[in-house]
């Protein structure tokens, strides 16, 4: 069994012990972490990761926080915060590098003020570089993907550095969630500063106008099936408002669960079950979540 004393051994970051993860999650939900640890930086990722591999120690890589719901029992192992790690972003040209702890709207920002075009549907997205490719985050017709070049990623525990295949990504997929991404680059265009910085308010007002910002969220809760949208699914089931405990569907964007201020994980799950029941029963539909779950024992498939 893995220690305190044998982590800090090698590790040059902070570290704490049965740490509540509500505090570092949108949703403002979820128990302790047996260990919450925040690297110095790459070389830390790397050396913390291929020693949890080598120990077979379970361990979650967290950005933001903002796509995924941890249960109230939290997390056995560790969860790895890279969002102050892997902080790195330049240019080369017209190509962009960020690391994998670089805020979506920081990148967007690098972007148009080095006048790169491409990337301004991203605007407003609540995640990180690392996050976004994992799942080929996007917005308005577009996806992170689009523009990416080269992935760096721990793969079996290797450092490698992966040139994009158009078969590696699907809507809201792509082969490396079951990496851990330590940075990307993307080939931009020139656009023009003024331009870009419009389309990018125009696009942040629109996620004010039609989500519900105001509360704690994890975004989008479904993914869109083909051919509709999860939201007006969940409306034509009459779900829009409906509540279990402090968790309920907004009444804003029924997409959205939010929390209205003491909601628990498993108040969110019951009504994520309720929402899927409900949905199929009116309309025939199986909706996917687009939300991670971790430490819930009856969901197969954990985010790594």
């Amino acid at each position: 069994m893995i220690s305190l004393n044998d982590i800090q051994k090698f590790l040059r970051g902070n570290i704490g012990v049965d740490v509540p993860m509500a505090k570092y999650t949108w949703m403002k939900v979820g128990g302790p972490a047996d260990f919450y640890i925040e690297p110095a930086d790459k070389n830390d990722v790397i050396s913390i990761v291929e020693y949890f591999r080598e120990h077979n120690f379970s361990w979650f890589i967290l950005g933001r926080g903002s796509n995924v719901l941890i249960s109230d029992e939290g997390i056995r192992g560790a969860v790895i915060n890279i969002e102050n790690s892997l902080t790195d972003i330049r240019k080369d040209i017209n190509v962009v590098f960020a690391e994998a702890g670089v805020r979506l709207t920081k990148f967007v920002d690098f972007c148009i003020q080095n006048e790169l075009a491409g990337v301004e549907m991203l605007a407003g997205i609540p995640g990180t570089i690392g996050g976004a490719v994992a799942m080929n985050a996007g917005a308005h017709g577009g996806e992170i993907a689009d523009h990416l070049v080269e992935v760096e990623v721990i793969h079996d525990g290797i450092v490698k550095r992966i040139q994009k295949d158009e078969e590696s990504f699907s809507y809201r997929r792509s082969r490396f969630s079951d990496d851990v991404v330590l940075g990307a680059s993307f080939q931009l265009t020139h656009g023009d500063k003024e331009k870009l910085s419009a389309i990018r308010r125009e696009f942040i007002l629109k996620r004010n106008e039609t989500q519900p910002l105001e509360y704690p969220n994890l975004g989008s809760m479904f993914k869109n099936p083909p051919n509709t949208f999860a939201a007006k699914l969940i409306e034509q089931a009459g779900l829009k408002g409906k509540r279990v405990g402090d968790a309920q569907v907004s009444e804003k964007h029924a997409n959205f669960i939010i929390n209205l201020g003491n909601a628990k994980a498993a108040d969110i799950v019951k009504l994520i079950d309720l929402v899927e029941h409900t949905v199929y029963q009116n309309s025939g539909v199986k909706l996917e979540l687009e939300v991670k779950m971790v430490g819930f024992s009856n969901f197969a498939k954990e985010a790594a």
